[in-house]
This record gives structure tokens, sequence and C-alpha cells, in this order.
């Protein structure tokens, strides 16, 4: 943020609450970060494997053909943890790159690049949830990053703009004046959980020798971000109908995500939309959507 602006957008108090999760690889950005395997040839010889998050996600039942390094998951996901390299971190260096391919048009952007980039403009509440092991802190500077690079000029002001409208119109007494601060309210609001950072794990009590489960760490974290929104919602008193959208490429969380909606969520929380949409289906470029709705059938639409 670099020029300071005090528009203030007062008509974002009439909206609508529609609020977003996001996994992040393959959904908001193609990340160059390799997953470590072992797979076996043709002769039963097993040689060293890396491959993207897209093809493990297809491969990763396949346990006759491919195998982790010396038996170890952590060792085959080394480069999801927080390590740095070359004085930078891994994560934020992969984030940057990835954002700089879209950027400079070398790389086609992945499915939810812009609905994520929209959300962000329009400043609505949402939460990155992925498998990866990162800290809180470090995915959300991937996400400072993604607005200093991918949004223009004008997309900043108008997304500021907004921000400061949701203040004034929900929280007067909050004493905001630059645009670091505007920003940085907005970013405390969002919710980013690597499931199987050591900090994730320990919220949802898990102990660091249990085997990690990226669906059940998702089921988690999506109902965290549900609790959280209707918790904001209540202290604004606003009555509106809620709508929670969750993205995913990865088939196997997608359907885990739908069958917690409807057994769990939707009728703990029969007053909200959840709309899942899996976002790897190649004859569904912009993601296959599937509605589920609470018990009281809103119709949000």
């Amino acid at each position: 943020m670099t020029a300071e602006t005090n528009k203030i957008n007062y008509a974002v108090g009439d909206r609508d609450l529609k609020y977003y999760i996001f996994d992040w690889d393959n959904n908001i950005l193609h990340m160059p970060t390799c997953i470590h395997l072992e797979r076996r040839t043709a002769i039963g010889e097993w040689v060293p494997h890396s491959v993207s998050t897209a093809v493990f996600s297809v491969i990763r039942s396949d346990t006759a053909n491919y195998r982790p390094p010396d038996g170890s998951w952590e060792n085959a996901f080394r480069e999801f943890r927080d390590l740095d390299v070359d004085n930078e971190n891994i994560f934020l260096r992969d984030t940057r790159t990835a954002i700089d391919r879209v950027v400079s048009g070398e790389e086609k952007a992945a499915p939810c690049f812009e609905t994520f980039r929209t959300t962000l403009i329009e400043g609505r509440l949402f939460a990155i949830v992925t498998a990866r092991g990162h800290g809180p802190d470090v995915i959300r500077k991937g996400v400072e990053y993604f607005i200093s690079t991918v949004l223009t000029v004008e997309e900043r002001k108008i997304m500021l703009g907004n921000l400061r409208g949701y203040i004034a119109c929900f929280d007067p007494q909050q004493p905001i004046s630059n645009d670091q601060d505007v920003l940085g309210y907005y970013l405390d609001h969002n919710k980013y959980h690597g499931v199987m950072s050591p900090e994730f794990r320990q919220r949802m009590g898990q102990p660091a020798t249990a085997s990690p489960n990226t669906e059940t760490g998702k089921q988690f974290a999506i109902k965290d971000f549900v609790e959280h929104v209707i918790r904001i919602s209540g202290e604004r008193g606003l009555e509106k109908p809620i709508s929670v959208g969750f993205s995913d490429d990865d088939e196997g969380n997608v359907i885990a995500v739908e069958n917690y909606v409807r057994t769990a969520l939707a009728k703990q929380f029969p007053a909200i939309k959840f709309v899942v949409y899996y976002t790897s289906d190649p004859e569904t470029p912009s993601g296959r959507k599937v509605v589920v709705r609470g018990q009281l059938s809103l119709d949000l639409s």
C-alpha cells in the first residue's frame, strides 16, 4: 500500500453475507512445490520420484507403486513445512514464483484465482484451508503478497474503500486511519489454516505422534470458520442469511467435505447455505458446484 485513500463505500452495509473457504494448491495457485516419493519401476526397484500436488491427488492411493522415502510421509512432504531456503520461507518463495508466472502471462491461472481476487477486492471474509504444514502467519504473508502483486492500484483503492465502509457500518468505534491499519484489520478477521502445522494439530487436540488426516483437519477448519463468521455476524447485529462456499481441487477432500456438510454442518447450522466446488474436473473448468442447503431451505441464489 502506497497511496493513502479515505474513500468510504457505505453501500457495503447492504450487501449479502457471502463468505469463502479456499484450498490453496491448484485452487488459487499452481504452486511449484514438489512431493518427494519413491516409485516402483518395471523391474521392481524403488527410485526417487517427485510429483506435483495435482499428480499426487491422483496417485496417492496407489500404494503398490508409490511410497514415501524411508516410509516417512514427513520426508515426502518436507517442502510443505515451514523451512527456509536461501533465507526465504519455502512457502513464500513458491507463492511468489506461482503468482509471478500468472501475472507475467507465463502460466494460466488456477480455477479460483479470480474468485479469490474478487473476494479480496470486495473485502469479504475468507479462510485459507490447506493440507500444508505452514503456520497462519506464513500463509497470511502469502495472501499479502497476492494483494500487493495481483491487485491493480485501482483495485486496491476499491478494496480499501469497501473495508472502510464495513468498519464505518459495523465497527464505527474502531480507531483506524491509514491504509495499512485498514488492511491489517481486515486480514486479522480472516483465517489461515495449514492443517498439518503443529499449531493447527495442537488446536485440534492431536498429539504430535498421531497420524495426521487432512480430510479430518479440513472439516475441523471449516467448522471453525463457520462458527467464526456466525460469531462476527452476531456481534455486528447482522440478521441476514449467510452463505459459505468451499472450493478444493482434490476429489477426496471434496467428497469428504460434502458428506460432512450434509451429515453434520447443515444440521448444526440449518440457516446457512453451503456451496461446495470441485475445481479439478476438466469438463467444468470453473468448478463443479454442489449446493447443500440447511433445513430452512433459504433461497440465497
